[in-house]
């Protein structure tokens, strides 16, 4: 429950030092207010030069996250909620692996077709063009939000909302499914060996099958704002990078 979260700044160093790996969503938990700053890529930036691995987990497109594995200081990135994964291979090269299969193309823009005839108001996020596995929609309200969530449910499809957008996709996968596979193709650790080595941040409801599954979990301050049903086990101070930043402070203390 949300009264039982514990404060960030009271986690234990002991659990700090067995972190091994940083797993945090992007949109507001690495940015504020849609940007990523300074003093965040620096927090990135110290925790990888101390040996932590960085994988963002973001419902953001395939385009968005190729620029990510390029650009920051991070190891991978899981994009558009699960629906794939880059990397950065032994040779230096980026790589990728997905769920798409043949004819996915055609099932996303079928269900896009559907989901704005019955509600034509539906803003397609502006990173639309660059998503290969995913719906993406600009928020319209909590009611507006979870009409288009239970539809496509009701369609046979997943949908989940984040702080940004109302994400759909076709496919039996979500955040923590693709963790589960990426972890065992990248570094051959199997999901029973997770829960203590890995920290993940967020703030959302996209978040919470991570929340409920990672012993080792904290939400920014902003967590505090969804309506979720599975919360993290710490909460901090400030809100979107700023909260990134304590994260990553505890974390090179704690070393």
């Amino acid at each position: 429950m949300m009264d039982e979260m514990e404060p960030w700044e009271q986690a234990d160093p002991a659990i700090l030092r067995s972190i091994e790996y940083v797993l945090t969503d992007v949109d507001d938990t690495l940015t504020t207010d849609g940007r990523l700053f300074g003093m965040t890529i620096d927090a990135l930036d110290r925790l990888h030069a101390a040996g932590v691995r960085i994988i963002p987990v973001t419902a953001a497109s395939a385009g968005w996250c190729n620029l990510m594995i390029h650009m920051l200081p991070i190891d991978a990135v899981i994009a558009e909620n699960g629906g794939l994964y880059f990397f950065r291979a032994a040779d230096g090269s980026i790589r990728k692996h997905g769920w798409a299969e043949d004819g996915h193309r055609q099932s996303i823009e079928a269900l896009r077709r559907h989901l704005m005839e019955v509600f034509p108001a539906l803003e397609l996020a502006d990173d639309m063009p660059y998503r290969e596995t995913s719906l993406a929609f600009r928020r319209g309200g909590e009611d507006i939000d979870q009409a288009v969530v239970d539809l496509t449910h009701r369609l046979g499809a997943k949908a989940t909302v984040n702080s940004l957008w109302i994400i759909c996709w076709i496919a039996n996968y979500d955040k923590l499914v693709m963790a589960y596979r990426m972890f065992e193709e990248l570094y051959g650790i199997e999901s029973a060996q997770l829960k203590e080595r890995i920290l993940y941040v967020g703030d959302s409801q996209n978040d919470e099958p991570m929340f409920n599954f990672f012993h080792h979990a904290v939400g920014v301050a902003s967590v505090v704002e969804h309506p979720l049903r599975h919360w993290p086990r710490w909460v901090c101070k400030s809100r979107g990078g700023g909260g990134f930043i304590e994260v990553a402070e505890r974390l090179l203390e704690a070393r």
